[in-house]
């Protein structure tokens, strides 16, 4: 399966959504910031990227924008998992280059959904 990095501040659900991406056979690399996220993906070269928008330091939001930024990651598949589900929210999760958007709480089963959608999307 594909390689995938997640960031996210919150030990339990980064936990939640590991297991369930290793479950589903995808080889998992597990960060808590955005500053790690975007080194983890220009030194692991993934298939896709989770990232958290609300995250210490770097948020998901640069994150997303440093990697579509460099050429190396620019065409890297992201999804923004969060709390904020304000339309406006959404729209600039959009905005920075993201590929799909989860709102906290969300369903393991639709994570690992639209994780395979953004991923055949993108011929991983």
């Amino acid at each position: 399966m594909a390689k995938i990095v997640v960031a996210d501040d919150d030990v339990d659900i980064r936990e939640l959504v590991v297991f369930k991406l290793r479950q589903g056979g995808h080889e998992v690399s597990a960060v808590g910031d955005g500053a790690a996220a975007v080194a983890a993906c220009l030194e692991e070269r993934p298939a896709l990227a989770l990232l958290d928008i609300m995250m210490p330091g770097m948020s998901g939001l640069d994150a997303a924008r440093a990697l579509r930024q460099d050429p190396a990651t620019a065409r890297l598949p992201i999804i923004l998992l969060t709390a904020r589900a304000q339309e406006s929210d959404v729209e600039q999760g959009f905005a920075v280059g993201a590929d799909d958007y989860i709102t906290k709480p969300f369903s393991p089963r639709e994570l690992a959904s639209r994780v395979a959608a953004v991923l055949a999307r993108s011929g991983a």
